[in-house]
């Protein structure tokens, strides 16, 4: 059959295990926070069988590791979630050539099985194109427009707050909206890196790993980089003065694998890149926060998926750590949990640790008059449930000493082991598995007081006092659940706070106490009553699968309005005073490409907001993961003049 193919299995296994900082087919690849993701149940033997060569060469080559979890390789439905064009780029160029040169795998063979695995088509075969780069002298880079918004937050609270000059968009324009234009991402099926924008360009990250700077007006890009797995997270600059011709900011950002990066903004060219977390499931979904010459990189993991009964679960622990900015050199580094400890022997014989989890999903907010950044913590994986689990968190931008932690959901444990069949690495608390996934914010009322607002999964938002870390008060909106509440990202303006809600349905249907309540719904942070609510109607067409109503990405707010990109790809603009819609778009269709080809539109949701700015309105579209519509489309509208 393949020479030399049970001689280097082996090898490979030791491959994956010394080299998972920047092995692109890491679990880590299958990232999702917070929501469950739940394995693919299709691989069997008689998929492999009825594949062809494709088949072959998995079975002969790669079964042995990853059907079986050899030490600790990643199954098969892991791997499924990354796109075939960077699995074929990791047996063609990076991590796993040698391993594929030795199994003498030709150029066909690693096509084919990267098809096989993915069950998605390679670049030029699908949706998307290579990206249009830009003629030489068209686009240059304007020194004249440093970073217009700061970060993933857009302010150093994570406000998600826009004004109304910068946003260029208002009640009287917004129905005026257009689409300029559309990129179609390559090889892509989802879209959820939140764009930076400077120097006249859009900053983006994508499913194949890519990170693209793109001329605003056109959607050429000026350069192209190539991160080891998808970037997901937003892309962060560093800024200059206007006009200074000799600047030269970097952009940082981070992959699914945990590699954090920093590149030039002008030319793309890598400065370093340094993994924080050794943990062989250690992954980045929150975006880095650039301070006071420091990145702040929250901490997570996608060990809480792992399933089989002879896992040793779990070792993972959240964290938050602080690098220079210049060199990526660590500062310091916080953990959530305490170190895990051996807890005795499952009825597979594995052995059993805890406590562990306790994730950092999101990405901090800062308070610069305490000198603090603020954190929301996932659950715990494992027993013994741990003290910092599900809570909103404190820490110290100098030290990382916590100053506080205030914990909303005790004593849940919980992994997607409790939702299978063979649920032996199923904590004995079984959940409910309510994640702060939402970043917190940090915002001053105007009553003078000071807040640290936060929404949790259990479809709760709270008002903290950032002294004393107690809520002043706390307000139930949604349902909650595995997939409901509060999940990546709020927005506050003045005194109102935008809460989405996505209460999707799951697979504890039927043990909730409340119905579902998808939605947007705004909450005066002074006294957590709600000023207004606006549940969301089913719209969905029949026959347009993974369509629900409700909001899980991250959202934007102005003074006038809320921007919010939904289950069911509908892209809606809010007046922010009353709730009623102003704008409605539907982006589950094909748009024509800049790049080439289509560019096709599904849910929205992620930590990706969509951005205004000069009468644009910039959004991603698409989100082929855990049970939503894929995509693969950067959408630009602009208002009528």
């Amino acid at each position: 059959m393949m020479r030399n193919a049970r001689g280097f299995l082996s090898q490979l296994a030791l491959g994956l295990l010394l080299t998972a900082a920047s092995w692109q087919l890491h679990p880590a690849a299958a990232a999702e926070a917070p929501e469950a993701w739940v394995p693919s149940t299709a691989w069997d033997n008689k998929d492999a069988a009825s594949a062809g060569r494709a088949g072959e060469v998995y079975t002969q080559v790669c079964a042995a590791c990853h059907d079986k979890g050899l030490n600790r390789a990643p199954q098969r439905s892991m791997l499924a979630l990354m796109p075939a064009e960077s699995i074929n780029r990791a047996l063609t160029e990076g991590i796993m050539k040698p391993m594929a040169d030795a199994a003498e795998l030709s150029a066909d063979d690693r096509m084919a099985v990267s098809r096989f695995i993915s069950k998605t088509k390679l670049l030029g075969e699908g949706p998307g194109s290579a990206p249009l780069m830009c003629a030489a002298g068209v686009s240059p880079f304007d020194v004249g427009e440093p970073p217009v918004l700061s970060g993933w937050g857009l302010a150093p609270g994570s406000s998600h707050r826009i004004d109304t000059a910068v946003a260029g968009i208002d009640r009287h324009n917004v129905g005026t909206l257009k689409l300029k234009w559309a990129l179609a991402y390559p090889a892509a099926v989802r879209a959820r890196s939140q764009p930076a924008l400077a120097a006249g360009a859009i900053f983006v990250g994508s499913n194949d790993g890519s990170v693209l700077a793109l001329d605003r007006a056109t959607g050429c890009a000026r350069w192209s980089f190539h991160a080891s797995a998808e970037v997901r997270t937003a892309i962060v600059l560093s800024g200059w003065k206007a006009g200074d011709t000799a600047a030269d900011p970097l952009a940082y950002f981070a992959d699914l694998v945990g590699n954090v990066y920093a590149v030039k903004a002008r030319t793309g060219e890598l400065v370093w890149k340094v993994r924080p977390n050794n943990h062989p499931n250690a992954t980045i979904t929150g975006a880095p926060v650039l301070h006071g010459g420091r990145l702040y990189i929250s901490g997570s993991s996608l060990e809480k998926i792992r399933i089989e009964a002879t896992y040793e679960c779990c070792r993972f622990r959240g964290s938050v750590t602080a690098l220079d900015a210049a060199t990526g050199k660590e500062i310091w580094k916080t953990y959530t949990v305490d170190k895990p400890t051996l807890q005795g022997v499952n009825k597979a014989g594995a052995e059993m640790y805890g406590p562990s989890g306790a994730s950092v999903w999101n990405a901090a907010s800062i308070d610069e008059k305490r000198n603090r950044l603020y954190v929301g913590t996932g659950n715990n994986y494992s027993s013994p449930p741990s003290a910092m689990s599900d809570s909103v968190i404190a820490m110290d931008l100098d030290t990382g000493a916590i100053a506080w932690h205030y914990q909303a959901t005790a004593q849940d444990a919980w992994n997607v082991a409790c939702n299978q069949p063979d649920s032996t690495l199923c904590p004995k608390e079984n959940g409910p598995d309510v994640d702060f996934g939402a970043g917190t914010i940090y915002a001053t009322a105007s009553d003078g007081k000071d807040y640290v607002l936060a929404g949790q999964k259990a479809g709760t938002v709270y008002g903290i006092d950032p002294d004393t870390g107690k809520p002043r008060w706390t307000t139930q909106i949604g349902r909650g659940g595995i997939v409901g509440g509060v999940h990546f990202g709020m927005a506050l303006s003045g005194d109102r706070l935008f809460v989405p809600i996505a209460d999707a349905p799951d697979a504890k249907e039927k043990e909730y106490k409340r119905p579902p309540n998808p939605g947007m719904y705004a909450v005066d942070i002074r006294t957590g009553k709600l000023e207004w609510e606006a549940p969301s109607a089913n719209v969905c067409p029949a026959g347009r699968e993974f369509c629900y109503p409700g909001y899980s990405g991250a959202i934007t707010a102005t003074p006038e309005l809320v921007l919010a990109g939904s289950h069911d790809g509908h892209l809606r603009i809010y007046d922010a005073a009353n709730g009623k819609v102003l704008w409605d778009f539907d982006t589950v269709r094909d748009f024509p490409a800049v790049n080439g080809g289509v560019a096709h539109g599904g849910s929205m949701s992620g930590g990706s907001a969509p951005i205004a700015y000069k009468g644009l309105l910039i959004t991603n579209s698409g989100y082929g993961f855990a049970r939503k519509m894929p995509g693969n489309a950067l959408l630009v509208f602009e208002t009528g003049k």
